[in-house]
C-alpha cells in the first residue's frame, strides 16, 4: 500500500504510460505483499529537461514510493531488482535509467478518507 509517484519523460504513447504503472504495481505486490487493491499512484510526465537523472537522456523514470515502516531491507531490495528487470522488459527502459527512492513514516501519517488515520482506529 505505498504511495507512488513515477515521473517519466512526457511524450509517451498511453500504453508505454500504462505498462511503466502496471510493472511498478506488480512489483510492488510480487515483492513487499501488498493487497492486489492497493494500488495508489500519480504519474508525473515531466519535460526532458525537468527530469534529470545525472547525464541520462533516453528513456528514464524515477519513483518516490511512501510507505509504513517495517518492511525488511531484503524486500526493499528485491522490489529495486524486480521493478528494474519488469520496465527493461516492458516498455523496454534500460536498467541504469530507473532511480527509486523509499521513505517510511508511521501509522498516523495515514488517512485514506473522511480525515480519519484508518491505521490508528481503536
Amino acid at each position: 500500500m505505498p504511495f507512488v509517484t513515477i515521473n517519466l519523460v512526457k511524450g509517451k504513447s498511453r500504453d508505454y504510460v500504462r505498462a511503466v504503472a502496471d510493472q511498478v504495481n506488480a512489483a510492488v505486490i510480487d515483492t513487499m505483499g501488498f493487497p492486489d487493491d492497493d494500488r495508489y499512484q500519480v504519474i508525473n510526465e515531466c519535460e526532458p529537461e525537468n527530469l534529470q537523472l545525472q547525464r541520462r537522456d533516453s528513456d528514464r523514470v524515477m519513483m518516490h514510493l511512501v510507505m509504513r515502516s517495517g518492511r525488511p531491507d531484503a524486500d526493499k531490495k528485491a522490489f529495486y531488482a524486480r521493478v528494474v528487470e519488469s520496465l527493461a522488459e516492458n516498455p523496454g527502459i534500460p536498467p541504469d535509467n530507473v532511480m527509486i527512492t523509499i521513505t517510511e513514516n508511521q501509522d498516523i501519517d495515514w488517512s485514506f478518507r473522511d480525515g480519519v488515520a484508518q491505521f490508528c482506529e481503536a
